[in-house]
């Protein structure tokens, strides 16, 4: 498919948090729902709130599933970053590599009492160590080689261990001596995911992220925090073209094309008080979609539906279908993994080979 306008080619995604809901059954549904649709990714959040484990629950839709990228939210200040990395690869070895991580920080009193572990910083420092945790985590997945597991039945050998290398990292907060236990995941670094609203993840989103999330309530907000991540890719020795930025924006579109406010891009986005709100139709929202891409703003969306069933099912039927008949999005999954939906590269090896 021919990007419009030369520009890259529209990524979207999708969360399917679920509220009040503790079994399986709902998010296995959503995903199917949002693969059908052929979206890059769906996201699902892990908070204090009470509710199923994020990385669990993708775990359970990873067999239910066949092509769509899976990015759990795994927070890195109460977890520890060796724990961290191996279930992040587990859950890349159960999906078949369409495994990601959004990462993020637990900044509240409240989420430190629950763990007891320590009090709660400030978010510079939590995004600081957020960042040694991302590159921890990238060298313990390189600390074993892909061929590393032998599985000699005859010598009772399981591993070479000539193929297994430490990574002797020192953080702010920890040491990680390595190897990893889990081997090396199917994408070698499972898609790394950072919202970067927040000033003080942006350094950590920059260097170490492969999809930014933005929110942003215009095109011109969208773009000038693109610009900014991007530089700052490039000024940390990355290329800047392999970070995705994708909009954040929460979607409402129960009352249909009527409820769009005259003269405001099709009813959205507003600004609220948790971030920005587009309220409107399919159609509307697929035409806010295809300008800010056009614009090279963003090269996509993460949309969070307001009532998840019912907008997800709109977003897929509606905007996304719309989408693939202008031919703007995919109709179907060229590869396999998520790095290959995102049209990123493989991964440099960041340990040594002894």
């Amino acid at each position: 498919m021919t990007a419009p306008h030369g520009r890259g080619l529209l990524h979207l995604a999708a969360a399917v948090d679920q509220r009040a809901a503790y079994g399986a059954g709902p998010y296995v549904e959503s995903a199917r729902l949002a693969e059908r649709g052929a979206l890059d990714f769906v996201t699902l959040h892990d908070s204090a709130r009470p509710g199923p484990d994020a990385l669990a629950v993708l775990s359970r839709v990873a067999p239910a599933t066949a092509r769509i990228g899976l990015v759990p939210t795994v927070t890195t200040t109460h977890t520890e970053p060796f724990h961290v990395q191996a279930a992040v690869a587990t859950l890349d070895r159960v999906s078949r590599g369409r495994a990601g991580w959004r990462i993020d920080v637990s900044a509240t009193e409240g989420e430190a009492r629950l763990s007891g572990r320590r009090h709660a910083a400030a978010a510079d420092a939590l995004w600081r160590e957020a960042g040694e945790v991302a590159d921890a985590a990238a060298r313990l997945w390189d600390s074993r080689e892909d061929d590393a597991e032998i599985r000699d039945v005859a010598t009772g050998r399981f591993t070479d261990r000539d193929k297994l290398h430490h990574v002797d990292f020192a953080g702010g907060t920890f040491r990680v001596k390595g190897p990893s236990t889990v081997p090396r995941p199917p994408q070698g670094h499972p898609v790394r995911v950072v919202d970067a609203t927040d000033r003080h993840a942006r350094y950590t989103a920059a260097r170490y992220a492969d999809v930014a999330l933005v929110q942003a309530d215009g095109p011109a907000r969208a773009g000038a925090v693109r610009t900014e991540l991007r530089s700052a890719a490039a000024a940390s020795g990355r290329d800047p073209g392999t970070l995705r930025v994708l909009a954040h924006l929460t979607v409402d579109l129960g009352d249909g094309e009527h409820a769009a406010d005259p003269g405001h891009g099709g009813g959205g986005p507003r600004q609220t008080a948790h971030g920005p709100l587009y309220r409107g139709g399919p159609v509307d929202l697929a035409q806010l979609i295809t300008a800010w891409h056009r614009a090279g703003v963003v090269d996509g969306f993460h949309l969070v539906p307001a009532e998840p069933h019912r907008d997800l099912e709109r977003l897929v039927n509606g905007t996304v279908a719309l989408l693939q008949h202008r031919g703007l999005f995919r109709t179907f999954y060229p590869g396999r993994t998520l790095r290959e939906h995102l049209g990123l590269p493989d991964p440099a090896r960041l340990v040594r080979e002894d």
